[in-house]
């Protein structure tokens, strides 16, 4: 089966342009088929602050009323998408940048209330407003896009943000590790699939503060005693969640990495068992 690779891109690294760049050059150099899946979250929150707009962030995850809707709506399938898939363009990189809606790629229903751990440990029923949980992958189409845009053996390559919509007229903002899982779980049935998590940290740590204390493989037992433990909290929780829910639905390789060493498969692996 021929091999793609699925990458995503945390939003710190997507809004600093020195870390850009080094994703970029080396996510351009990526021979074969290939999907690039960004955040852009601290960028919403700063638009948003500067709209007179508070952000409001439980368990790892934003909540969206009708207000932060079209905040990252404009950041993320505008600002942060196009300028990710103009600089892809630069590097040679024939770029189709996209949001679930487009071509009804992503599917999905706003999220009911959900019994949620906070930071601090306790549980709550969140409402996230306008916030997707995704039903389905359009396989066919994503890779049918995927192939049109690396005929002839030209470097292309699909960029989606994290927004899908509901089939009812309405855009729904949806986590961006969960868009990377869905898409890579949907093109497992086409392609061997990597999926490569990247961000600002060298892997899942023991230690945050501790850039040497990379844990090199994590399994959904070892992954219930870490979070016990509180070693891994957060933010982390919800793009572990999808590393292992991306395995389990036949995803060949997840790995979590810093941003400059996609290439090189270093960081924490995860594993079923």
């Amino acid at each position: 089966m021929e091999s793609l690779t699925v990458i995503k891109v945390g939003g710190a690294v997507v809004e600093d342009e020195a870390s850009l760049k080094c994703l970029l050059d080396q996510f351009a150099a990526f021979e074969g088929k290939k999907v690039l899946v960004h955040g852009g979250g601290r960028s919403a929150t700063r638009m948003a602050a500067s709209l007179g707009i508070e952000s409001v962030m439980i368990g790892g995850r934003r909540v969206t009323d009708a207000e932060t809707l079209k905040v990252v709506t404009m950041v993320y399938a505008g600002l942060v998408n196009k300028n990710i898939v103009a600089q892809l363009q630069a590097r040679g990189v024939n770029a189709l940048g996209l949001t679930g809606a487009d071509v009804d790629v992503i599917r999905s229903h706003k999220r009911p209330l959900k019994e949620v751990v906070t930071d601090d440990g306790s549980t709550r029923m969140v409402d996230f407003g306008f916030v997707g949980d995704v039903d389905r992958v359009d396989d066919v189409v994503l890779s049918s896009l995927v192939e049109t845009l690396t005929r002839g053996g030209r470097n292309g390559a699909v960029v989606m943000s994290p927004l899908t919509h509901d089939g009812q007229g309405n855009l729904l903002n949806t986590n961006a590790d969960t868009i990377a899982s869905e898409t890579a779980r949907a093109l497992a049935k086409h392609y061997d699939v990597t999926l490569t998590f990247c961000f600002e940290k060298p892997g899942v740590m023991s230690d945050p503060d501790d850039d040497d204390s990379v844990i090199p493989q994590i399994s959904l037992s070892s992954y219930q005693t870490l979070k016990e433990q509180g070693v891994v909290s957060g933010g982390m929780l919800p793009k572990l969640d999808n590393a292992f829910e991306a395995i389990r639905q036949g995803v060949g390789r997840v790995i979590i990495t810093h941003f400059s060493d996609i290439a090189c498969e270093s960081g924490t692996v995860i594993v079923e068992e």
